[in-house]
């Protein structure tokens, strides 16, 4: 499976998700992601602890849709700046790294 390269871009202390849809490298139709689960986390430096992770969840497992999210109270705690992050997934044979970026995390100007 290729891996698939975007930026995201989270403000501190708001909800943040994104959805994204994986294809078949070879048929480039969906892929189907029944029986995988999913881990995404983010880092400072590729080699630092990780800063924060992203819940995974499958929003339709037959038409490759696998969304990211982070709650506000886990924003809330990021330091403004630039940040990496993958996601991988796990079919119970192999693991398999499908995205990649930076995150560019913005401190919110209005707060509530």
């Amino acid at each position: 499976m290729a891996v698939f390269s975007t930026n995201l871009t989270i403000h501190t202390g708001t909800d943040f998700e994104q959805t994204f849809l994986l294809e078949d490298g070879l048929s480039n139709s969906a892929l189907n992601l029944t029986g995988y689960t999913g881990c995404a986390r983010m880092k400072r430096y590729q080699s630092s602890s990780v800063a924060a992770a992203f819940s995974v969840a499958f929003t339709n497992v037959t038409g490759g849709k696998v969304r990211i999210s982070m709650a506000a109270g886990t924003t809330i705690n990021l330091k403004a700046g630039k940040y990496f992050y993958d996601l991988l997934l796990n079919s119970g044979s192999k693991v398999e790294r499908v995205l990649e970026g930076e995150v560019l995390v913005k401190k919110a100007v209005t707060r509530s």
